[in-house]
């Protein structure tokens, strides 16, 4: 498309901060170290997981580049950055989160198929743009419509990335229509994160943002929307990220039976310390994020330091200075995660277990096992590491 082309290569690739955990090189994906998310209530662009399905997109010049609105619509419309950075502009905080994060702990239940994802591969930022409602009503689609006078029921994001899972085509996902025109949803054509313009691995110019929702559903590199009546046929909405139950193996898959994931289960992890830490006797912190689809809060953060027999509550912050309480839209960002922390005493090598509790009073599941799927996804077990204590001989 004008001002915006997809290479061929991996030669052009931006640079990357050299603390990034690789999990693949081409394409490029990787996460930071999980003591890099406790740092600060934003993730840094820097630090933020980079998911990428081909080559990242090249902007040669901004004035060409423009995404079209067709479909299901009566008038259809291309519309220029200068035509969306016309309209409101809105910061929403919001928590991206691979829906394969935590990947590799449950291929060691049984193998998995996917990127090695640890626990990073998730980020909270400030995204700044206009709402999708306000462009949809650009091209006569009202507030919370469900369905256009034509029969157009979802809303489609294609990227000008190319994938091989697409055969060569373009990235593709989508949204039902009632979601992407309700203003309270927030869904965002963003082309902002934490303040500044989005980098390439990003999105740059302009990325859809879905919160509360797997990050495979916000599109980057937008090339076009498109007004559809059924869900988005793209192999990532249709054969790639649904959840199946451990019964289920690549024999007798059947994609059709299940739908696309969207919101993700409520999660917890560990961020201070490692799998397996070597520590000195005496008090530790324990702190991580949590995080819940669908716009939920975190109601509750259990710690326990003796493999989940007994249990602590841990403190839960967003910003310094506002008490952070589950489901206060003036005071707590709702798509965002939220930091917990608490000190507890360690004596003797053990397992510490953190799980979290959400405002609708979902659980995470005890055991990996349970939910163990082929593709590896949603993997919102209780988050587990072990500690050991290391005695001095001073």
């Amino acid at each position: 498309m004008p001002g915006l082309t997809a290479p061929s290569d991996y030669s052009l690739e931006p640079p990357r901060h050299p603390s990034l955990l690789i999990n693949a090189k081409t394409p490029f994906n990787a996460e930071p170290p999980r003591s890099a998310l406790i740092s600060s209530y934003l993730t840094p662009s820097d630090f933020f997981y980079k998911r990428n399905h081909g080559p990242i997109p090249i902007v040669d010049d901004i004035e060409r580049y423009f995404i079209s609105i067709s479909g299901l619509i009566e008038n259809s419309k291309s519309l220029f950055m200068k035509d969306i950075r016309m309209l409101p502009k809105y910061n929403v905080a919001a928590t991206l989160q691979c829906a394969g994060n935590r990947r590799t702990a449950m291929s060691k239940t049984k193998t998995v198929k996917g990127v090695g994802w640890d626990v990073s591969a998730i980020g909270n930022a400030v995204w700044g743009g206009a709402k999708l409602a306000d462009v949809l009503e650009l091209v006569g689609i009202p507030k919370l419509a469900s369905i256009t006078r034509l029969g157009g029921r979802h809303v489609e994001f294609v990227s000008i990335d190319k994938c091989k899972e697409e055969n060569g085509g373009p990235y593709k996902a989508s949204v039902p229509l009632s979601q992407a025109t309700n203003p309270e949803a927030d869904v965002l054509l963003a082309y902002e994160m934490n303040g500044e313009p989005l980098n390439r691995d990003h999105g740059y110019p302009l990325r859809v943002v879905v919160p509360g929702v797997i990050g495979a559903r916000s599109v980057k590199w937008l090339d076009s929307i498109n007004i559809i009546a059924e869900e988005c046929q793209g192999f990532f909405m249709q054969k790639d990220y649904k959840m199946f139950p451990p019964s289920v193996n690549w024999d007798n898959i059947n994609w059709s039976t299940r739908r696309a994931q969207m919101d993700f289960p409520v999660q917890c992890v560990i961020c201070s310390l490692e799998d397996v830490s070597t520590i000195k006797p005496g008090q530790v912190k324990v702190s991580g994020y949590a995080v819940s689809g669908g716009g939920r809060g975190i109601e509750r953060v259990d710690v326990s330091v003796d493999g989940g027999k007994t249990w602590l509550e841990a403190s839960r912050y967003q910003k310094s200075g506002t008490p952070y309480i589950a489901d206060d839209a003036a005071n707590s960002d709702k798509w965002a995660w939220v930091l917990f922390e608490i000190t507890v005493d360690i004596l003797h090598s053990t397992e510490i277990v953190a799980k979290a509790v959400d405002s609708a009073a979902n659980v995470q599941p005890e055991r990996v096992e349970d939910i163990w799927n082929l593709r590896g996804i949603l993997n919102t077990s209780w988050h587990r590491v072990q500690v050991r204590v290391g005695h001095s001989n001073l």
